[in-house]
């Protein structure tokens, strides 16, 4: 993986990101929530980025241009927010470059956000748990949109090999408190 020690590469800049990859449901939130908490870390979530259902790859795009790539040179990032109840943007946050930034959600360890990763961790479970907790978190919003979600991860999946290529894998029965200290303490490991 490339940029193991730095955000852009390991060109230097201090902020090591960690990104929290795995499919809908699968626990990335639960994780990403106790590892900040472990870490202190800011978290940037995905959902925040896809700007709607048929969006996966356009929130890995905006992952890299608008958050990685300026806070991998040192530089603050400016967040997008998409508002999924009114389908528009809102204001986008602002984002110092942190000693540790935590990215959460499907398509986090693309290739092309990995690259500026320390960490890549895949959360998983099997497809009957993740529907129950996806429908129950999101009740009837995710409910008419599951089968073309699965798809786009599916494709992103059969491209880019994410679980393969993941530094550390967190089961489905496996405490998300307990594997967000497992993984801060792999983290301090490596630098």
């Amino acid at each position: 993986m490339q940029g193991v020690e730095s955000a852009g590469g390991g060109r230097g800049v201090g902020t090591r990101v960690v990104c929290v990859d795995g499919r809908s449901g699968a626990g990335k939130t639960s994780l990403a929530r106790w590892l900040a908490a472990e870490t202190g870390a800011p978290v940037v979530a995905l959902e925040d980025l896809y700007g709607g259902w048929d969006g996966l790859e356009r929130g890995i795009d905006l992952l890299v241009s608008a958050v990685l790539e300026p806070v991998g040179q040192g530089r603050a990032a400016r967040v997008p927010r998409y508002d999924w109840v009114a389908g528009t943007w809102g204001p986008a946050w602002a984002l110092a470059p942190p000693a540790v930034l935590v990215v959460e959600g499907v398509g986090g360890g693309a290739r092309r956000a990995a690259a500026y990763a320390s960490a890549l961790v895949w959360v998983e479970a099997g497809p009957a748990e993740r529907r129950r907790r996806a429908l129950a978190r999101d009740g009837a919003t995710f409910a008419p949109y599951w089968d073309m979600w699965a798809a786009q991860e599916d494709a992103l999946l059969a491209r880019e090999h994410t679980p393969e290529r993941a530094d550390l894998v967190i089961g489905e029965a496996e405490d998300r408190a307990a594997a967000a200290s497992r993984v801060a303490r792999w983290l301090a490991g490596r630098g």
